[in-house]
C-alpha cells in the first residue's frame, strides 16, 4: 500500500523541452525518425492491443510522469499506430513503495514495447533524483534551512533533473549561467578582488542577482559590503560557519538581508548540524550528479487481443 501522494505545486516540465528531449532519446534508441525496433516490429502485430502497468520495484519518490504520455504519443506517430491511453495512478512528488502501480497504459502492444526503455530511462532517472532529494529535505525538516541543487547536471537533462529536485522537496538555485551572476574564486582572480567583480557584474548586467562564493570571513564581509545579498560559504567547518553567519547578520541592519548557503563536501549525516549554524541553504551537487535511479518496470498484464 502506498502513502498518499503529495502533489507538486511548482511549475512543471517545459513542454517544448520535453518534446525535443524525447525526440532525441527516441532517435538514440530507434535510429533516425521514424526509426525501427527490429525485434518488436518483427514479432508483434501493430493492431494487437494490450494493457501494461508501470510499477515501482523499490521505495522512493516519483518524478517525471509527463514523460510517459509524451514518449507514447511520439512513438504512435512514428509507427502510425493508434494512441495509447495513459491513466496516472500516482502523482509526481508522491512516495512509492515496492509494488506501487504508477500508471496504467492501454493501447497497441507494439507501441508499449517500443516506448518502454525510453520511458523508463527518463522516469527512473528523475525519480532517483527526487528520492535522493527527499532524504535531504527530510533531514533538514524543522531546521529552517532548505536544500538547493547546482549546475552539476546531466547534459541535456537539466530541465528534468531540476524538476525532479522540486518533486523531492528541494529548491532550484539557478537554471544556468544566464539568470544569476555567481562570482567564484576564478572570477575574483580575473577581476582583481571580490569588490571589483561584484561591481563589474552590476555595471554590465544590472538586472541580475549577484551571488558571491566566499571561503574566508574576510571575503564574506567584503562581499556584503560590496552589495552581494547571497553568499556561498564554501567548504567551511560548522565552527567557521557560525562565525561567518554571526558576522554577516551583524552587518544586515546596515546592508540588508543576506541569504547564506553552505556548500562543499556536505553529507546527509551532517546536514542538521550544518543547518544549526544559521545558514539558510545547503547546496548539494550530488542531488543531480550522483543520484542512483529508482528502479521502475513496465509489466504487460492480461492477454493481448
Amino acid at each position: 500500500m502506498t502513502s498518499a501522494p503529495t502533489p507538486v505545486r511548482t511549475p512543471g516540465l517545459d513542454p517544448a523541452w520535453l518534446r525535443r528531449t524525447v525526440a532525441v532519446a527516441l532517435d538514440e534508441d530507434l535510429g533516425p525518425a521514424p526509426g525501427r525496433d527490429v525485434t518488436s516490429q518483427a514479432t508483434i502485430d501493430p493492431t494487437t492491443s494490450g494493457t501494461a502497468e508501470l510499477v515501482a520495484r523499490a521505495d522512493g519518490v516519483l518524478a517525471g510522469l509527463p514523460v510517459v504520455a509524451e514518449v507514447l504519443d511520439q512513438v504512435a506517430v512514428r509507427l502510425g499506430t493508434a494512441p495509447v491511453r495513459v491513466e496516472v495512478l500516482t502523482a509526481d512528488g508522491g512516495r512509492v513503495v515496492t509494488g506501487t502501480r504508477v500508471a496504467r497504459l492501454v493501447g497497441p502492444v507494439l507501441s508499449l514495447l517500443v516506448a518502454e526503455r525510453t520511458m523508463l530511462n527518463l522516469l527512473s532517472r528523475a525519480s532517483g533524483v527526487a528520492t535522493h532529494t527527499r532524504r535531504w529535505a527530510d533531514a533538514l525538516e524543522g531546521t529552517g534551512a532548505r536544500v538547493l541543487d547546482t549546475r552539476k547536471t546531466t547534459p541535456g537533462l537539466r530541465e528534468l533533473e531540476k524538476y525532479a529536485v522540486r518533486c523531492g522537496g528541494g529548491t532550484n538555485k539557478r537554471m544556468g549561467l544566464f539568470d544569476v551572476a555567481m562570482v567564484k574564486d576564478n572570477h575574483v582572480v580575473a577581476a582583481g578582488s571580490v569588490t571589483a567583480a561584484v561591481r563589474a557584474v552590476r555595471k554590465r548586467f544590472p538586472d541580475v542577482e549577484v551571488q558571491v562564493e566566499a571561503d574566508t570571513l574576510a571575503q564574506a564581509v567584503e562581499a556584503v559590503e560590496a552589495g552581494a545579498r547571497f553568499l556561498l560559504l564554501d567548504n567551511m567547518a560548522p565552527e567557521m560557519l557560525r562565525e561567518v553567519v554571526a558576522a554577516v547578520r551583524a552587518l544586515e541592519p546596515t546592508h540588508g538581508r543576506v541569504e547564506l548557503e553552505a556548500t562543499g563536501n556536505l553529507t546527509l549525516e551532517a546536514a542538521a548540524r550544518v543547518a544549526a549554524t544559521g545558514v539558510d541553504h545547503l547546496s548539494v551537487g550530488a542531488l543531480t550528479h550522483s543520484s542512483p535511479i529508482l528502479d521502475l518496470a513496465l509489466d504487460l498484464v492480461g492477454s493481448p487481443g
